[in-house]
C-alpha cells in the first residue's frame, strides 16, 4: 500500500531534503524515525530536492507497506510528529493508489522567496534583507513575463547538475508586497509598513488582516491557465506595484511543472538585477534564448525560499 505524507519543515538545521553522506538531510530523518515507528526499514520519496536551508510548507513524499498502518491516521501523525525532531512537522497521511508517485505525478510546484529592504530582526531568519538603495518592482515584474511558457532555463541552472532536461514550463512569476504578521498585529497596515522602525507615535491597534491586506487590489489583476503556462499581466501587476515601489516587505512567487537546481534563486537574483536598474526587463528573455549561468544574475542566499505547495491530479 502506498501513503502520501504532507509535511512542513524548516530547512536551517538541514543540507537540503535528499540524503547526503555527511550531512543531516530531512530524507534521512523521516526514513529513520518511520523505520522506527513501523518496526522495519522504510524508503521515503519526495516530490523534489531542497538546498540547503531551504524550507517546505506541504511538501509531499509517498512510502510504501506490506498492509494497512498499524494506527488510526490521527494516532499515526501524533506519534510521528512526537518522535520528530521540532523542526520538522507532519500534517498529514493519506492512502493513495499505488501508481501515484511524490515526484513524477506532481503536475505544479510552487515557491515563494521573502524580501526585506530595511532592517528587521524578527523576520531575518527567513526573509534575505536585500539593502540595496532602491529597487525598480514595476521592471521586475514587466521581466517575470518573459519566464512565462514553455523555455529551457539551463542560463538559471546551477552547473553540474544531473537532470536529463532542461526545459520547464512557468505557470506564473510576479512580485507583491506584503506586511508581517508581527506588523500586522501591532497595528500597522500596508499603507504603514513603510514607516521607519520606532516611528512616534505608533499607529493605533487594529484587527490583523492576514499575510497581505487585498482591499487595495488592482480591479483590473487577471490571472490565466492555459497553453504552454499560465501568464499574468505584469502592467495589471499585484497591488497596482507602483503604489508599493517603495515598500519593505516583498515576495516572489513563481510556478511551474518542474525546476532546475538552484533554479529559483537565479532567477531571483537575475530579477535583483533588473531592478537595480542594471539590466533592462528585456535581458532575460535574452538570458533565456542564448545565455549561460555565467550570464545570469548570482544566487540569492537559500534561507528565505520556501516550497509551499505541489499539486497532484484528482488529489
Amino acid at each position: 500500500m502506498r501513503y502520501f505524507l504532507c509535511l512542513s519543515y524548516d530547512g536551517s538545521a538541514f543540507c537540503g531534503w535528499q540524503i547526503q553522506p555527511s550531512s543531516p538531510s530531512v530524507q534521512a530523518c523521516l526514513e529513520e524515525t518511520l523505520s522506527r515507528l513501523l518496526n522495519r526499514p522504510v524508503a521515503v520519496t519526495g516530490a523534489g530536492r531542497t538546498d540547503t536551508g531551504v524550507h517546505a510548507v506541504n511538501y509531499v513524499a509517498h512510502f510504501d507497506t506490506d498492509g494497512p498502518l498499524p494506527f488510526e491516521a490521527s494516532d499515526f501523525i501524533y506519534k510521528l510528529n512526537a518522535m520528530l525532531p521540532y523542526g520538522v512537522a507532519i500534517i498529514s497521511v493519506s492512502e493513495v493508489p499505488a501508481d501515484m508517485h511524490a515526484r513524477f505525478s506532481a503536475k505544479r510546484r510552487e515557491y515563494t522567496y521573502f524580501i526585506h529592504r530595511s532592517k528587521d530582526p524578527f523576520v531575518r531568519n527567513y526573509s534575505w534583507f536585500c539593502g540595496y538603495p532602491s529597487l525598480d518592482f514595476d521592471a521586475m515584474n514587466k521581466a517575470c513575463q518573459y519566464l512565462l511558457g514553455t523555455h529551457d532555463f539551463s542560463c538559471f541552472e546551477k552547473t553540474g547538475g544531473d537532470n536529463k532536461t532542461s526545459i520547464c514550463t512557468v505557470f506564473e512569476a510576479h512580485w507583491e508586497p506584503y506586511v508581517p504578521s508581527h506588523l500586522q498585529i501591532m497595528g500597522l497596515s500596508a499603507e504603514k509598513a513603510d514607516a521607519p522602525w520606532g516611528a512616534w507615535p505608533p499607529p493605533a491597534m487594529g484587527r490583523g488582516r492576514g499575510p497581505l491586506d487585498t482591499s487595495s487590489r488592482a480591479a483590473g489583476t487577471q490571472e490565466t491557465m492555459g497553453g504552454a503556462g499560465a501568464e499574468r499581466s505584469a502592467a495589471e501587476s499585484p497591488q497596482g506595484a507602483s503604489a508599493f515601489s517603495d515598500g519593505q516587505y516583498w515576495y516572489f512567487r513563481i510556478a511551474a511543472d518542474r525546476f532546475l537546481r538552484n533554479m529559483v534563486r537565479a532567477t531571483v537574483g537575475t530579477l535583483i538585477e533588473v531592478g537595480r536598474g542594471k539590466h533592462r526587463p528585456e535581458w532575460v528573455a535574452e538570458l533565456i534564448a542564448s545565455g549561460t549561468r555565467g550570464d545570469a544574475g548570482e544566487s540569492v542566499p537559500g534561507h528565505a525560499l520556501f516550497l509551499n505547495r505541489v499539486e497532484y491530479p484528482d488529489w
